[in-house]
């Protein structure tokens, strides 16, 4: 079902050999709060930003249009894992607004921002079960999937959504299934975050030609042309000469959203080999990457004095590594090491970067006084918090 360079049975020999074990240089990796505890401390940090919020655009101040999104996004898989209905109201009330205020969610004209909103939308049906939820991220998904690659286009070298010629393989490999960054006719980067919604569409409705399919076909990109030979996702590459975004360009949420995309399509495929692909890339994220020290703590965005895109990118990468987590109770190895590294970066904020409920952006601390973007980054660790304790 799924084109790749190795057999199965390889690929199973490989994540039979993967180390998960936990380095005992990493700063406390597990906590012994309650269920209540860890439900009160995620919430205290959630309602600290919801303060912020302007109803009439679904904004909070300090952070950005796609930030914005994944506050939501925290806040619906809040209610989610707690079981809870405690953000119904403020949730779908400002996803409704902002679908009524942007088509498709698509405020810039990037579709990467259009998908962080449809994959909040996502999230608050799951949490919901509001059918508008889940039509918005649809509607989202049917846009943007305009722009993602097909194998007939890459051997035609052309799309009809570009102006340019479509170059059909980088590297000796098609380019079949990445998915545009932009929807103006000329801009020509194909990025990795643009991806991962399918799958979630495919588990919910059953269709498998519509949504599916182009998971599978989007997860093949990443894994031949954005995945570097330690197993980090890489950035962008060019749609039309195969120019590629820098190798230092190693970003945590664009792991984080293909862990999150791969733990899905296992689940729907039942294809064993993207369980396998999915451990070795959440092994080498937690352990080998350039974006934490010996003791675990991400250090990503650590210095910012104030926000940039980059504020919110662990957030994204520990959401991922949660849902990871969620649908793999089977696999203990794998568990602990998840849960662990969890637990690092939520004891890190709640005994070093804490301030009254306001997180600082660099979770070695000191303390600060309330930013949005620090608050931002923080969120999903307080939430996958939740279930990965359990």
């Amino acid at each position: 079902m799924f084109t790749t360079f190795f057999s199965t049975s390889l690929l199973c020999a490989v994540a039979l050999a993967q180390d998960l074990g936990v380095p005992t240089t990493w700063r406390e990796f597990s906590n012994n709060r309650s269920l209540s505890e860890r439900i009160s401390i995620a919430q205290a940090g959630i309602n600290v930003i919801d303060a912020q919020l302007d109803a009439s655009t679904a904004s909070f101040s300090g952070i950005g249009y796609w930030q914005n999104g994944n506050v939501f996004s925290a806040m619906a898989n809040q209610d989610y894992f707690a079981k809870t209905t405690v953000y119904q109201s403020t949730v779908v009330d400002a996803l409704n607004t902002v679908y009524s205020l942007y088509s498709n969610a698509d405020q810039y004209g990037y579709n990467d921002d259009a998908m962080w909103w449809a994959t909040a939308a996502y999230y608050a049906y799951r949490a919901y079960d509001n059918t508008d939820m889940l039509n918005h991220a649809i509607a989202t998904w049917q846009h943007v999937s305009a722009y993602q690659v097909t194998a007939a286009q890459a051997s035609a070298g052309s799309t009809p959504v570009k102006n340019f010629t479509l170059a059909g393989t980088c590297n000796n490999v098609t380019m079949a299934g990445g998915v545009f960054w932009r929807p103006t006719t000329d801009d020509q980067s194909i990025n990795s975050i643009t991806t991962g919604l399918s799958a979630y569409l495919a588990e919910t409705t059953g269709d498998t030609p519509t949504y599916e399919t182009p998971a599978i076909t989007a997860a093949q990109w990443i894994q031949n042309q954005n995945l570097n030979s330690a197993n980090i996702v890489l950035d962008s590459v060019n749609g039309h000469d195969c120019t590629r975004s820098s190798s230092s360009w190693l970003f945590t949420y664009n792991t984080g959203k293909f862990v999150e995309g791969l733990a899905v399509l296992s689940d729907v495929s039942g294809d064993s080999q993207w369980k396998t692909l999915m451990i070795d890339v959440v092994a080498a994220g937690t352990k080998n990457a350039p974006w934490q020290g010996s003791d675990g703590i991400i250090t990503e965005a650590a210095s910012d004095t104030s926000n940039n895109d980059g504020a919110g990118f662990k957030a994204i990468y520990i959401r991922g590594l949660n849902e990871a987590f969620v649908r793999n109770q089977d696999d203990w190895d794998f568990q602990v090491l998840i849960h662990s590294y969890i637990d690092v970066q939520y004891n890190a904020l709640l005994d070093l970067a804490d301030n009254n409920n306001s997180y600082a952006i660099n979770w070695h601390g000191p303390a600060t006084s309330y930013t949005a973007w620090g608050q931002l980054a923080a969120l999903d660790v307080l939430v996958s918090s939740i279930s990965a304790n359990t």
